[in-house]
């Protein structure tokens, strides 16, 4: 092997095996066939016209110059198939060690939890039923107060929605706590704030008893018509029509109140373990990307407080 077309030929090789024996799709094959050309353009810039010439090195350094220009998901598909080609080549005896299998691809950017702000959140808060400390005479749709407490508690406490959909009764400690069971059955104490708990009382003295009254007698909190425990479905419809209402120009997801949450307590100088234990993670590490949204936050805190911040 010393021509240039050596690697060309081992590719064709193993592009008809793929076709022939493994009866790949043409549409995958050329996928293939176009990474695999990137591959050989690379080797023939590091001159490289031998199989025998490629190391480990080789291939990391391919992957390292990939991912300068492509995501993470494009860099993996490349690794992938440059594996695949370097393993057939071991397989079919035509070189002695596989050099890229230990090879790993480049880790995807953690994406960053979608927060909204503040102003965001009341008005989503406010598109989902009356507000708490609403004191006319007017008489509310009994379901619109249960969407507002819903909305208000997932906002108050950073609870998954299986866990407010999970609340019983006898997990309300006080108006001023409740208790969570999170991924696990793993349990937590949890304050709620005074617009949540004004919204939850609300719903249990002038909504709950209607819906009880419909079904068999249930010890969970929140009920739909049919006086049965809410769904998460249903509970993610009542997010999706409150987003829908509020007109915001975002994305709303069923998360987006508890990642909201974790990002004002932040923003506001909470400690990160304490945003840890609030939102029922077991690392603090799941809880620190969170810190990764209020960089701006953090760094306007050390210009005003650091003594050496300013000149």
């Amino acid at each position: 092997m010393g021509s240039r077309n050596d690697l060309e030929l081992l590719v064709d090789r193993y592009l008809r095996h793929l076709s022939l024996e493994r009866g790949l799709a043409k549409n995958t094959l050329g996928a293939y066939n176009r990474d695999l050309g990137e591959y050989l353009v690379f080797l023939r810039q590091q001159g490289i016209d031998s199989i025998d010439q490629i190391t480990e090195l080789t291939v990391e350094a391919f992957v390292e110059q990939a991912a300068l220009t492509k995501k993470a998901s494009s860099v993996a598909r490349l690794l992938a198939g440059v594996r695949g080609w370097h393993k057939y080549l071991l397989i079919e005896g035509l070189i002695g060690a596989d050099n890229a299998h230990k090879v790993q691809p480049p880790k995807a950017a953690k994406r960053l939890p979608k927060a909204i702000s503040v102003d965001q959140v009341v008005t989503l808060l406010n598109a989902s039923g009356p507000e708490p400390f609403d004191e006319s005479n007017a008489q509310p749709d009994p379901i619109l107060l249960r969407d507002r407490a819903i909305l208000e508690l997932l906002y108050a406490t950073g609870a998954r929605v299986s866990e407010i959909t999970n609340l019983d009764i006898d997990d309300l400690l006080d108006p001023t706590m409740i208790r969570l069971f999170g991924k696990g059955s793993k349990e937590r104490i949890v304050p709620v704030g005074r617009y949540a708990q004004r919204a939850l009382q609300n719903y249990l003295v002038r909504t709950r008893p209607l819906l009880v009254a419909k079904g068999r007698g249930t010890p969970s909190v929140f009920l739909n018509q049919r006086g049965t425990r809410l769904s998460r479905q249903s509970v993610w419809q009542v997010i999706s029509d409150a987003a829908e209402a509020a007109e915001l120009g975002v994305e709303i997801s069923p998360h987006t109140l508890r990642h909201s949450f974790a990002t004002h307590l932040l923003e506001g100088g909470a400690d990160v373990r304490v945003v840890q234990e609030l939102l029922g993670h077991s690392s603090v590490a799941t809880t620190q990307i969170y810190t990764l949204v209020t960089v701006d936050s953090l760094r306007e805190t050390y210009a005003l407080a650091h003594p050496r911040a300013r000149g």
